[in-house]
């Protein structure tokens, strides 16, 4: 027990909620596109079971992504990806929907669209959870993990206009939680087992684990990085939907 009082346990479950929030607006949306068309007296059903599918399925998937992350070289995929989602998030395509998911009058065909639609769409939320887990837990990121979504899934599900809201009044939260990514990643490349275990591929360059400035140093450089290449996307996707049309001769 003294393990889940300690700050970092609790830093950790702030960040999970935090990237629940961030990322799984998305899944707010794709569930009341897919409980739409049910009867009123069955929409809460279709709401309730789908969200507890899509909250164990994801629970299933951070387990093995948990695992999988003490495989060599994957640690620094998964810091590569989660760079690449933080500047999703700061600057994303203009071009996303979600007209593609099928309404149903059926409750079990609602549900069965909400936990395949968050399966697909939850990849992000997964790698970037299973990197906060690991980083901040030992031992007990599962417990961890469990806690952080049942936290913040009822927060997506029930309050996501209000999160929405809040983003929109508050940009520097979109701001905040790219860059909570990207530290993620720095974190999550420099303990990579090829990098960080002296008897995995000893022939690697090694990274002293005992020196917490390398790791606070990847975090800010991950951080900055994510906020560098967002902030340019973002303005290079500003200029082309600015830019006038060339004018018919």
């Amino acid at each position: 027990m003294e393990q889940f009082m300690t700050p970092e346990f609790w830093v950790a479950v702030g960040q999970i909620i935090m990237i629940d929030i961030l990322l799984g607006g998305d899944n707010a949306v794709v569930i009341a596109l897919a409980c739409r068309k049910l009867p009123a007296q069955q929409r809460t059903q279709g709401i309730l079971w789908g969200t507890a599918g899509a909250i164990l399925l994801r629970v299933v998937l951070i387990y093995f992504a948990l695992t999988l992350l003490a495989i060599p070289f994957l640690k620094l995929v998964g810091a590569a990806l989660l760079v690449w989602i933080g500047v999703k998030l700061l600057a994303p395509d203009p071009d996303d929907d979600h007209g593609n998911i099928n309404a149903s009058d059926k409750l079990l065909a609602a549900i069965k669209t909400i936990i395949v639609a968050d399966l697909v769409m939850s990849i992000d939320n997964v790698i970037a959870i299973a990197g906060a887990a690991q980083g901040a837990a030992d031992h007990h990121e599962m417990p961890l993990v469990i806690f952080g979504l049942l936290v913040s899934i009822p927060i997506i599900v029930w309050g996501s206009q209000l999160v929405i809201k809040l983003m929109d009044r508050f940009p520097a939260i979109i701001t905040f939680g790219g860059m909570l990514l990207g530290w993620i990643a720095g974190t999550m490349f420099v303990s990579d087992p090829a990098v960080a275990n002296p008897d995995t591929l000893p022939w690697m360059l090694k990274i002293d684990q005992a020196n917490d400035w390398i790791k606070y140093g990847a975090g800010i450089a991950g951080a900055l990085m994510v906020l560098g290449i967002g902030k340019w996307l973002a303005a290079r996707h500003a200029a082309t939907v600015t830019e006038p049309e060339p004018s018919a001769r």
